[in-house]
């Protein structure tokens, strides 16, 4: 490896943009691309070289992060890059990519001599923003103090999951976790909208569980969103919301359970996009509640 770790991030949208200032701020050099090159320009602020392609973003780096919308997207953006990939390079998956597209990353990751590391990150655009976020790993033992100042500058906590990134132990991790996470913010919705049907103040509703079993802060974080009105920019999107309870059906379905309550979940993130908040946080999932302008269904 080079004197000053060189890290190729790909893929700059919430997260990924966090990531990689976080990764300046280290002091590692850091180059990204993002389809959109605009998005990745604010970035040079802070000492990231911005590129016109993936290839030039990862030539002659020691660790490669990918951030990007689903596991075919990484692959795709990976392929792009293929040319300038050098055998031994690390490569830092943290794309939430389901477990089906996760073994096609790592079996790209063979092919091309990579050592490749399972690790999705659990956390939002705040905790990305200040390097709090929890990342789950997997990968080689005999690597890890090579690519630990990437994952400790981009979080505050690695979990280790194993050793093996292709077995995607982290990645089923990041599935279990997000089930929870897209249940309680589709219950915190739903308790909204029936207060409103019910002409029902919500806030006396978050009075009488205060301080009980029932309380949890996610839940009042998610509603406050809603009823400040305070949906952009998204700590989660819904587009991607949407996205990770479908890859949370589908690893059920692969492991012979049914989840309705994620495949539930999946349905109204979908239905809010339609109705024009996709780009909005995935607290906005209380709208599928109501029609399109916003009226209660007939």
């Amino acid at each position: 490896m080079t004197e000053q770790l060189t890290v190729g991030v790909l893929g700059t949208g919430i997260m990924g943009a966090a990531m990689a200032r976080n990764l300046a701020r280290a002091g590692l050099a850091v180059r990204a691309w993002n389809r959109t090159r605009a998005k990745a320009e604010p970035l040079t602020v802070d000492g990231v070289t911005v590129t016109d392609t993936p290839a030039e973003a990862v030539r002659a780096v020691d660790v490669v992060l990918t951030m990007v919308y689903d596991g075919p997207a990484a692959l795709d953006v990976m392929r792009e890059a293929a040319d300038a990939l050098r055998p031994g390079v690390l490569w830092v998956q943290s794309t939430t990519a389901g477990v089906e597209a996760l073994g096609e990353l790592a079996a790209f990751a063979r092919g091309h001599g990579l050592v490749f590391f399972d690790a999705p990150v659990l956390g939002t655009r705040r905790p990305a923003e200040e390097g709090q976020l929890t990342v789950l790993a997997a990968g080689p033992a005999e690597h890890r103090d090579a690519v630990s100042p990437v994952l400790d500058a981009v979080g505050s906590r690695t979990v280790w999951t194993g050793e093996d990134g292709a077995a995607g132990a982290a990645t089923r991790l990041k599935l279990v976790a997000n089930s929870w996470v897209i249940a309680a913010t589709a219950a915190a919705g739903e308790v909204l909208a029936l207060s409103e049907a019910l002409d029902v103040d919500p806030r006396s509703f978050f009075e009488l569980i205060a301080g009980g079993p029932l309380d949890m802060g996610y839940l009042r974080a998610k509603a406050d969103l809603v009823l400040d009105g305070r949906l952009t920019p998204a700590q989660f999107g819904v587009a991607t919301a949407a996205k990770d309870a479908r890859l949370i059906v589908e690893a059920g379905r692969a492991g012979g359970v049914r989840l309705d309550v994620a495949a539930a979940s999946a349905e109204r993130l979908e239905r809010a996009a339609a109705q024009g908040h996709a780009e909005e946080d995935m607290a906005a999932a209380y709208f599928a509640s109501f029609d399109a302008k916003g009226l209660p269904l007939q």
